[in-house]
C-alpha cells in the first residue's frame, strides 16, 4: 500500500535529510522526513497555542487558573490525547486496507514470509513510523525545555522510544508498527482520567465508566494482544539472527522492482539481523512490556482510590475525624507562584469535624522578599 499522505517529500529536503540516513542505515528515512517534521510543528502547535486558547473559552472556571505547571501538564496531555485518537484510527485504516493485499500473506508463519515482516516496507506503514517518531521528537523538545517539571524520566522515555521508533527505517519490523500502535488504544482513556481529576469531576460517574473502559482496554491490548504480539515478534527476530545471508546478485536497491516489492531496500546478503539490532529492539520491547504489567497494578490501585468502597478504597482506614490534605482550583484563588519575588502557597483540607460535619479549610500563605535599599528601610 502506497503512503496515503497527501504530498511527497519535497526534493530538496529528500537530498538534504539522504547524507545522514545513508550514514546510519535508514534506507527510507528521506521518503517520510516531510511526515515527521510536519506532525512534530503540528503538536507544538496545538500545545502552545490551540490548546490553550481553546482550553481557556471551555473550561472558563477551571483551565485559568491552574499554575504554570499544571497548564503545562494540561497541554501536553491535550497533544497526547490528539496523538492516541490520531495514531489509533490511522494504524486501524493501515490493517484494514492491507488485509487484502500483500499483508494477509505475510501473516503466515511457515515459509519466507518472515523477511517481509522484518526486512519489508510499504509507504502506509512507513507513514506509521514517521507519525510516531514525529510525536517523539516534539515529546524529546518538551522533555527538554521543561525538564524541571517532568524530570529526567520523561526525557529518558523520549529519547529510548524515539530511537526505537526511528530503526524502523532500517527498514526493520515495520509490519509490527501498526500492530504495536494498538497499545495506545488504551490512551484516551487515561487522559480523560487524569483531565476528570484536573475538573473536579474525581469519583463522578463519567470517571468511573472511564475507569472500566481504560482497564479493560489496558489489559486486552497492552498485555494480552502486546505479550502475544511480542512473541511473534521475538520468534521473527530470532530467525533473522540464524539466518545465513545469501550473495545472488540483485538489482540496485529501489530500482525497477517496482513499488509493490516489499524488499526493494534490503538486499538478500543484508537479511541476517545484526546481534546489536535485536537485541537494542528486544531489550526496549521487553522494558515497555514489563512496565505495561506494574502500570497496570498502579493504575487500579490509583483509580479504586478515586472512588468509595465496596468498588474503591476512598477513605478507608482512615479516621472519620481526620482531614485530608489535598490540591485543589478553587474560583477566585490565584495559585500561580510564578511571579519573581513572590511565593505563594494555598492549601485546601477537607475532612468532617467532630460532628461528623464535612469541612473545608482553605488557607493560602504568601511570601515576599525584602527589598534592601539604600538608606531608607522602605519594605
Amino acid at each position: 500500500m502506497r503512503d496515503p499522505f497527501p504530498f511527497s517529500c519535497p526534493p530538496f529536503l529528500a537530498r538534504a535529510i539522504k547524507p545522514f540516513a545513508d550514514y546510519y542505515g535508514l534506507q527510507t528515512l528521506h521518503l517520510h522526513i516531510h511526515e515527521i517534521l510536519f506532525v512534530a510543528v503540528a503538536y507544538q502547535l496545538i500545545g502552545a497555542v490551540v490548546s490553550p486558547w481553546l482550553s481557556a473559552r471551555l473550561f472558563p472556571r477551571t483551565y485559568p487558573f491552574f499554575n504554570r505547571r499544571t497548564r503545562i501538564n494540561w497541554d501536553v496531555h491535550v497533544v497526547s490525547f490528539v496523538q492516541s485518537c490520531l495514531i489509533n484510527v490511522l494504524a486501524l485504516w493501515v490493517l484494514w486496507s492491507e488485509k487484502n493485499e500483500a499483508r494477509g500473506e505475510m501473516g503466515v508463519r511457515s515459509g519466507e514470509a518472515w523477511k517481509e515482516r522484518i526486512w519489508g516496507y510499504t509507504g502506509a506503514e512507513g507513514m506509521i513510523q514517521a507519525f510516531a517518531t514525529g510525536y517523539f521528537v516534539w515529546d524529546l523538545w518538551v522533555s527538554v525545555r521543561y525538564l524541571k517539571v517532568f524530570g529526567l524520566g520523561m526525557l529518558a522515555h523520549a529519547v529510548s522510544a524515539l530511537g526505537v521508533y526511528a530503526l524502523g527505517f532500517r527498514p526493520f519490523v515495520n509490519f509490527y508498527a501498526p500492530i504495536f500502535i494498538l497499545y495506545e488504544l488504551s490512551s484516551p482513556f487515561l487522559n480523560i482520567h487524569w483531565f476528570c481529576d484536573k475538573l473536579s469531576l474525581t469519583g463522578s460517574t463519567l470517571q468511573l465508566c472511564n475507569g472500566v473502559i481504560l482497564i479493560v482496554t489496558f489489559f486486552s491490548c497492552r498485555l494480552i494482544w502486546g505479550s502475544y504480539q511480542t512473541l511473534l515478534v521475538f520468534a521473527d527476530i530470532y530467525r533473522g539472527l540464524t539466518h545465513t545471508a545469501t550473495m545472488h546478485p540483485r538489482e540496485p536497491l529501489g530500482s525497477s522492482l517496482g513499488a509493490l516489492d516489499r524488499l526493494r531496500f534490503v538486499a538478500p546478503k543484508d537479511q541476517a539481523t545484526p546481534v546489536w539490532l535485536a537485541g537494542a529492539y528486544l531489550a526496549a520491547n521487553i522494558t515497555l512490556n514489563t512496565l505495561n504489567f506494574v502500570w497496570f497494578g498502579k493504575m487500579i490501585a490509583t483509580i479504586r482510590t478515586r472512588f468509595e468502597p465496596p468498588f474503591g478504597t476512598k477513605a478507608v482506614g482512615k479516621r472519620r475525624d481526620r482531614s485530608v490534605s489535598e490540591p485543589v482550583v478553587v474560583q477566585g484563588i490565584d495559585v500561580d507562584t510564578d511571579e519573581e519575588g513572590v511565593s505563594s502557597t494555598t492549601e485546601v483540607a477537607r475532612g468532617l469535624d467532630e460532628r461528623g460535619h464535612a469541612s473545608v479549610e482553605v488557607e493560602k500563605v504568601e511570601v515576599r522578599k525584602r527589598a534592601v535599599g539604600g538608606g531608607d528601610g522602605e519594605e
